[in-house]
């Protein structure tokens, strides 16, 4: 599991430490490396690691590694982004969009 400032690699094993049981709510990238739009991603949720160090916690699943977890939140369509709080899902979105979209998304999701 690697960490650069506020992104998360999210294994099947660190699952519950690093997205159910967060302190912060987590936003969670499911990606993989064959898919395109996911590589057009990659850069905005990195971003948005930086810019909400300390509000948010971004994680990443690859679906391919870790198919136990894709299944769990139906994951049928990647990229798909899904954003946690206190364990539990309360926003998903489906689809490549500019880091600018999900970072209006993250934050209108957790004013609600």
């Amino acid at each position: 599991m690697t960490n650069s400032n506020n992104l998360v690699h999210v294994t099947q094993s660190s699952w519950e430490k690093e997205v159910i049981n967060s302190q912060l709510p987590v936003f969670v990238d499911f990606w993989a490396e064959w898919c395109g739009p996911c590589r057009m991603v990659g850069p905005a949720v990195e971003q948005l690691s930086k810019i909400l160090d300390g509000k948010v916690k971004i994680a990443k699943v690859n679906v391919d590694e870790n198919q136990e977890i894709a299944v769990k939140y139906n994951i049928h369509s990647i990229p798909s982004l899904i954003l946690f709080k206190n364990g539990k899902e309360i926003a998903r979105t489906v689809g490549a969009a500019p880091k600018e979209a999900y970072q209006k998304f993250i934050e209108d999701s957790l004013s609600k």
